[in-house]
C-alpha cells in the first residue's frame, strides 16, 4: 500500500517495539537520520529535477547522495568550508526565466495551447491542484490527472507536484506543465528562457533540459501505472523564445535516452540511510553551529567521486576537486583518462610508470605511458634550440 494514494511513494517503514523494550531503543527511522544530520531546527533544502539529474549522473558519489537525502545546503556548506562556488543561476536569469514562463501561460495558458495545436482554449480545463503540503499537492495532482484522462478532454495542469522515490528517501518535483490529450496520453512541458534560433537552441542546453524533463517522465509513470488509458509521452514539448524575440516557439525533444540513462543511474545509487547508518556516531552538517573544521571532518567521513563534470553540477565540486588533487587522484583528469589507466589509481603512480620506476611492463597501460614519453623526448631531441628570447616570445 503506498503513502499517499496514486502518489507512487512506498509506505514507511512501520517501526515496531518488542515486548519490554523502551521506545528510545526502537530502530530510527531514515528520515530521522538524515534530519540529525543535517542539524535540529535546520530547514531541509529540497531536491527538484535539475539536483535529481545531476545526481543520477554521478550516481557513485555517496557525499553528493547522502547530502542531498539529508536537505543540507551544499551552498553554505561550501562556503564554510573556504571553497565557495559560483554555482546557480543569475537574478537576471531566474528574472526572464519567470517573466517568459508567464507570458506562455497568460490567458488561460492561449500560447502554449498554440503551441500544442489547441485553438480553442476553452476547450481545455485547467484543474485547480491548490493542497495543504507536498504529500496533499502529489494527491491532488495525481487526481486531477484520472479526472482528465477518464473525461477523454484536453487539460492542463500548470505545476503539478510528481513524487518520485530516490535511494528510499521522496523527492518532489514541479515540472512548469503537463498536458493530457483526449487520448489518455500525458506530455511533460518544459519551459526554458534560452533562444531558439532558426528552430535550433543549443545543444548543451537542450541536453541538460532533456535530462531534467526525463526525471519529470519518470515520476509521471509511476502515476500512469495507477491510472487506467493514461500513456506518459516518450518526448516532451520545450518552449523557448523564438530568435531574438519573447514570442514562444516549440520544438518536440526525445527524452527516451535521458529516461534510460536516468532510471539505470537512480537504481544504483546506494540507499541514502545506508550511507547514513554507516557513518561514525556524532557526525553532522548543520552549518549554523557546527564550525569549520567539524564540517571538514564531518565531509570527509562520506567517500565522494569527484570528476571535472561536477564542477558544473555540484556546489561541493571546489572543495571535492581540492581534495583530489592533494591526494594526486587521477579522477581530476577526467573519466575517460581515469579508465585508461586501469590500476594507476594517482598522478604520482602514473609518472612513475612513465619513467620505468613502476609498474608492470606488460600491463596496456604502462606500456602505452612508456611508448608516449619516448615520443616525447625523441621529438624534444630533434627540435631545434631555441635562444632565451624566442622561448619568451613563443605564444605556446
Amino acid at each position: 500500500m503506498s503513502a499517499f494514494p496514486d502518489s507512487g511513494l512506498s509506505a514507511p517503514p512501520q517501526t515496531t517495539r518488542r515486548n519490554g523494550a523502551s521506545p528510545a531503543r526502537a530502530k530510527p527511522r531514515a528520515w530521522g537520520i538524515l534530519a540529525e544530520l543535517r542539524g535540529p531546527g535546520v530547514v531541509p533544502r529540497p531536491l527538484d529535477a535539475r539536483a535529481l539529474a545531476a545526481l543520477a549522473a554521478n550516481p557513485g558519489c555517496k557525499r553528493r547522495a547522502v547530502l542531498d537525502g539529508a536537505g543540507v545546503d551544499k551552498s553554505a556548506l561550501a562556503a564554510k568550508l573556504g571553497s565557495p562556488a559560483p554555482f546557480g543561476q543569475s537574478q537576471f536569469a531566474i528574472v526572464r526565466g519567470n517573466s517568459f514562463e508567464a507570458k506562455v501561460k497568460a490567458d488561460g495558458g492561449r500560447e502554449l495551447l498554440r503551441l500544442i495545436g489547441v485553438e480553442e482554449p476553452g476547450e481545455v480545463s485547467v484543474p485547480d491542484l491548490a493542497a495543504a503540503g507536498p504529500e496533499g499537492r502529489v494527491a491532488r495532482t495525481a487526481l486531477a490527472l484520472r479526472e482528465a484522462t477518464g473525461a477523454g478532454a484536453w487539460a492542463l495542469l500548470d505545476h503539478p507536484l510528481l513524487a518520485l522515490e530516490v535511494a528510499g528517501a521522496p523527492v518532489y518535483l514541479e515540472p512548469d506543465a503537463v498536458v493530457v490529450h483526449p487520448d489518455g496520453g500525458w506530455t511533460v512541458v518544459e519551459i526554458k528562457s534560452f533562444p531558439m534560433i532558426d528552430g535550433s537552441a543549443d545543444a548543451a542546453k537542450v541536453g541538460a533540459a532533456a535530462r531534467q524533463a526525463a526525471v519529470y517522465v519518470l515520476a509521471l509513470e509511476r502515476v500512469a501505472a495507477r491510472t487506467e488509458g493514461a500513456r506518459v509521452a516518450q518526448s516532451v514539448l520545450l518552449v523557448c523564445p523564438k530568435d531574438f524575440s519573447n514570442v514562444p516557439a516549440a520544438s518536440v525533444v526525445d527524452v527516451r535516452k535521458q529516461r534510460s540513462v536516468t532510471r539505470r543511474q537512480l537504481a544504483r545509487l546506494t540507499r541514502i540511510d545506508e550511507i547514513a547508518r554507516a557513518l561514525p556516531q556524532g557526525v553532522s552538517f548543520d552549518v549554523v553551529e557546527r564550525t569549520a573544521e567539524e564540517l571538514m571532518a564531518a565531509v570527509e567521513c562520506v567517500p565522494h567521486q569527484y570528476a571535472p563534470e561536477c564542477l558544473a553540477a555540484c556546489e561541493l565540486a571546489f572543495h571535492c576537486r581540492s581534495r583530489s588533487r592533494e591526494a594526486g587522484a587521477v579522477e581530476t583528469l577526467g573519466r575517460s583518462v581515469r579508465g585508461e589507466l586501469g590500476g594507476l589509481t594517482t598522478v604520482g603512480a602514473v609518472l612513475a610508470a612513465a619513467r620505468g620506476e613502476e609498474g608492470d611492463p606488460e600491463d596496456p597501460a604502462v606500456a602505452a605511458l612508456r611508448r608516449a614519453r619516448a615520443l616525447r623526448e625523441e621529438a624534444l631531441a630533434s627540435a631545434p634550440a631555441r635562444t632565451p628570447r624566442e622561448a619568451v616570445e613563443c605564444p605556446c
